[in-house]
């Protein structure tokens, strides 16, 4: 009780912190000594800098994992500047507080559309989500996640530009003694028609002591980069094999090293035999790894190369250690996450995220009543990079490469490893293969830092193995939710309840990568109910309720939360309700759609670009294909997608997804269509596939053969479809992944009158 008292408290409190992040922009633009600038480069404020050349250097506080974001923030910074996109290079921002993410954590706040007050209400309550907002900015955790990048920079990061592009003016005006008015800037250099010009590295010097004076961001109508789909500034480096990743890192006397955990979640080692390792060539030593940010205790191999490295940790002979709570199991967790959400339906329990009306008198009122229970697994993430981190402690001071979402975190593990303080700790920020939440964590880091410890100076690269990987990640936690609908006598919806069973993720991150806290943290968690607590229809009586539960698998963030599973479940039911009332699946969505226009727009262009029935030109589709549809919002975004699917040998395979998306604002259509693209064939894997079993304490799937993705040969058509909008931008990694296994499930049913249930999606015979 204690405990959530504390978060409660740490809760109301933490409204000033979220509140500070509403303050003006200009709070946030930083003095010079947070720039990171070298000699021959000038900082203007804790964003911007300008090198001798005229070429701006942009603090990059955000991962790049393929998403795009080093290039859509560099055209933000190019376009206040009126600078060519390729005059802008990025420097890794420093550790300030400047860089947290504000927007990712006040994202966090589970506010209801329609129900702003109760929201507030429910946003108070759930103390956890504050805490982890409160300690974004006093740690300053500069997080990349929650597709929370763009919106987080859209008012700083131009600021910040317009700025300097003032000073730079300014600066100019007063040496040439000209109205600064009368000048014009054009590609980073600065004229007057009477003949005087310069370029930004020449006035940069006499800009940093010139007052900006009253600063304007650039209206929409003189815009010229932000909205083109200009070309990715990563496209290059990844082409040709330039770019950094974290397995890339190859610092002078490297060595390297490969972990054994126990294969029992949870487990660790007990005695060791370690000399048939310490036979084989090249391999050095064995260390024990203790926990860092929650892994269990480990062993590292290390040895002069990664696969002398692997085969020694093959080589060791380990009495494993069971873990003290038992063996886990899913099929027995999921048969209890489906008890606890059938009796919980059944009783009213449960933390009640959104409550409108009066369901039970609705209910009672009733023509029909329909019941369905949806299921989700454990999933898992499986970046195409395995997890990986390169460290080094020599005198005192540790040096990190590493690539992760969280560079302040990393630096604290690393830290607390090595026994030394933070500011002895340097983390260098790669390029990610992959990331999709897993490299939230920073487990790695403490292991690599702990074996660094004892390779005398020497950098070592601690690397898992895609065994490791799957079979000890954070997974997406399975779930389960009771949905139910009283119908009038037309068939339109009265009510909506709805009753979910799931292990609540934000509580054991925090238990992970917070120390401090020292115990568990219980409180509800926004996470275990988005995508059916916020959901766009106007069913007049709601009550949308989540029981938290704690089954002891490791959980993390995956790409959408909690709305990568419970848009399958709400989208489905939806279209449940539809062919109950007789009616064609997009009218009975639109129908409902009356108090939500923007979602409307959204649901009728995906209409439209797919040739739906009533909607756009009419296309018969080929004998054996039927179509489904989805919509659903996340993060700020709108997305609805129309998949065409048939059966081939009897699996599901998806030929074609029209996507169409409202994003706000659109940076680069380019890579928002990109995003889709990638969102869309990653949320296809776990719909057709994706499942962790763990039997016995073991996880069952091992590498790709046994935990498949879909392959170019099965990857549908996709078509994006943008809504032009002038509101701020919205999020882009991760929208795209809950609508699509309800529109496949969705389709499924139109061509087979089966109705799914449960992911993955597996058609009986």
């Amino acid at each position: 009780m204690k405990r959530r008292l504390l978060l409660g408290a740490l809760g109301v409190g933490g409204a000033l912190v979220v509140g500070w992040g509403f303050l003006p922009p200009r709070s946030r633009l930083g003095g010079v000594d947070t720039m990171p600038a070298a000699r021959a480069q000038v900082p203007l404020n804790g964003w911007i800098a300008i090198a001798d050349d005229g070429g701006v250097l942009l603090a990059m506080a955000r991962s790049e994992m393929g998403q795009g974001v080093h290039t859509a923030l560099a055209m933000l910074a190019a376009e206040e500047l009126d600078v060519p996109l390729d005059r802008v290079r990025l420097v890794q921002a420093g550790t300030d507080t400047l860089y947290g993410n504000v927007a990712m954590f006040t994202a966090s706040l589970p506010l209801h559309p329609r129900d702003t007050e109760a929201g507030r209400e429910t946003a108070l309550a759930t103390g956890g989500q504050w805490v982890v907002s409160k300690i974004a900015r006093e740690l300053g955790l500069s997080v990349t996640g929650g597709s929370s990048s763009v919106i987080d920079a859209w008012d700083v990061l131009p600021l910040a530009a317009a700025t300097a592009r003032a000073q730079l003016v300014n600066a100019a005006a007063l040496l040439w003694r000209l109205p600064a008015s009368e000048l014009r800037v054009d590609a980073g250099v600065v004229s007057h028609a009477s003949g005087p010009r310069a370029h930004y590295g020449e006035l940069a010097r006499s800009a940093a002591a010139t007052p900006p004076g009253r600063v304007q961001r650039k209206p929409p109508s003189r815009w010229k980069l932000i909205g083109t789909s200009a070309p990715r500034i990563d496209a290059a480096a990844k082409s040709d094999g330039a770019a950094v990743f974290g397995i890339d890192v190859r610092p002078p006397g490297l060595v390297f090293a490969a972990v054994r955990h126990c294969p029992m979640i949870g487990g660790s080692p007990g005695a060791v035999d370690v000399d048939a390792a310490m036979r084989l060539p090249d391999v050095e030593r064995v260390v024990h790894l203790g926990s860092y940010a929650g892994s269990t205790p480990a062993l590292a191999v290390v040895a002069r190369s990664s696969w002398h490295a692997q085969r020694g940790a093959d080589a060791l002979r380990v009495a494993w250690q069971p873990p003290p709570t038992g063996a886990l199991d899913s099929a027995v967790i999921e048969a209890d996450l489906l008890a606890t959400a059938h009796d919980a339906s059944r009783s009213g329990r449960g933390f009640v995220f959104h409550q409108r009306g009066d369901v039970d008198a609705a209910d009672r009122a009733a023509a029909r009543r329909m019941e369905a229970v949806y299921r989700a697994p454990y999933v898992a993430h499986a970046p195409m990079e395995p997890v990986n981190c390169t460290a080094r402690v020599a005198d005192g001071m540790v040096e990190v490469w590493a690539a992760t979402q969280v560079p302040g975190l990393a630096r604290a593990v690393a830290a607390r490893a090595a026994g030394v303080r933070e500011e002895h700790v340097t983390v260098h920020v790669t390029y990610l293969g992959g990331g999709f939440g897993r490299r939230l964590e920073a487990e790695v880091v403490g292991q690599a830092v702990r074996v660094a410890l004892e390779t005398g100076g020497r950098p070592v690269q601690l690397l898992w193995s895609r065994e490791e990987d799957l079979g000890h990640d954070v997974y997406r936690p399975a779930g389960a939710a009771v949905l139910s609908s009283s119908l009038d006598a037309r068939g339109r919806p009265l009510s909506l309840r709805i009753t979910s069973a799931g292990d609540a993720i934000t509580p054991r991150w925090m238990e992970r990568v917070l120390p401090a806290l020292a115990g568990p943290v219980d409180t509800p968690d926004k996470t275990a109910s988005e995508g059916l607590y916020d959901q766009p229809y106007g069913i007049p009586h709601q009550r949308i309720a989540h029981v938290a539960t704690r089954h002891g698998v490791p959980i993390g963030f995956w790409r959408s939360v909690g709305h990568s599973h419970h848009a399958f479940f709400a989208e489905s039911f939806i279209d449940e309700l539809a062919h109950a009332s007789g009616e064609d699946p997009v009218a009975f969505r639109l129908a409902l759609l009356d108090d939500a226009p923007r979602h409307k727009a959204v649901l009728r262009l995906a209409a439209q670009k797919a040739d739906w029935p009533g909607h756009g030109s009419p296309r018969t589709l080929p004998a054996g294909v039927a179509r489904g549809v989805a919509l659903h919002e996340s993060f700020g975004s709108i997305v609805a997608q129309v998949a065409e699917v048939s059966l081939v040998d009897g699996r599901p395979r998806v030929h074609r997804v029209v996507c169409a998306a409202d994003v706000g604002t659109v940076v680069n259509p380019g890579i928002v269509a990109q995003q889709m693209e990638g969102a869309i064939v990653f949320a296809l894997s776990a719909a057709l596939h994706g499942r962790i079993d763990i039997v016995d304490g073991v996880v069952r799937q091992t590498n790709f053969p046994s935990y498949p993705l879909v392959r170019l040969a099965e990857s549908p058509v996709v078509e994006t479809w943008l809504v032009e909008s002038t509101r701020p931008p919205g999020g882009v990694g991760e929208p795209g992944t809950p609508p699509l296994a309800p529109a496949v499930a969705n389709a499924l049913f139109a061509l087979t009158g089966k109705r799914l249930r449960e992911l993955p999606l597996v058609v009986p015979a």
